[in-house]
């Protein structure tokens, strides 16, 4: 585990999740999966339209987990093998009378944010993946125009840096740090 150093107090779920790619080889239950996604089911959503979709397989049922796994950019598929769990986050863009929901990229975001900081009081980790082929994860998992992937999830228990190859090992085991408030956060306008 990799606690975050903090200048706040923030609570210890928030400082303990983080985003490994070394995973050990131990399975996630069905039954634990289950409880992460039910905390997702939990994220705040415009008018209660809770957008977000996941798809999933274990890494035990090798034809689903290579399905998604074939979807990513090589770079992620290198670690990405190794977890015991991984998923795909989708996001239903309009609503059923079919206006467009605006804020439906942002609720999927607090779905997961919620999944993983459950998974983490429950000594999971999981790691958050933008590389991946829009248009073949779309054609592999026959997808609506109306539901589009977010983000690639794999989700495990922590495994040891020692079995990650270069450039990730180092970065798994890279101190952690985040941009100052200052950079971020202003009080009533942004700077000029």
């Amino acid at each position: 585990m990799k606690p975050a150093t903090v200048t706040y107090p923030v609570h210890e779920l928030i400082r303990n999740r983080w985003s490994p790619r070394a995973f050990a080889d131990k399975p996630v239950s069905q039954e634990t999966l289950e409880q992460v996604l039910e905390a997702a089911s939990w994220a705040f959503s415009a008018m209660n339209e809770q957008p977000w979709r996941y798809i999933y397989a274990h890494k035990a049922d090798t034809e689903a987990f290579n399905r998604i796994l074939d979807c990513l950019v090589p770079a992620n598929q290198a670690w990405a093998k190794h977890a015991p769990v991984l998923m795909i986050s989708l996001v239903k863009t309009h609503y059923d009378n079919g206006q467009l929901n605006r804020t439906a990229m942002h609720d999927v975001g607090a779905a997961n944010a919620t999944l993983f900081l459950e998974a983490t009081a429950l000594d999971l980790h999981g790691h958050v993946m933008g590389g991946f082929d829009f248009a073949k994860t779309q054609e592999v998992f026959n997808l609506p125009p109306t539901l589009e992937p977010v983000a690639f999830l794999a989700l495990g228990y922590v495994g040891q840096a020692e079995q990650l190859d270069e450039p990730f090992r180092s970065r798994e085991t890279a101190a952690r740090s985040r941009k100052p408030l200052a950079d971020f956060a202003f009080n009533q306008q942004l700077p000029e």
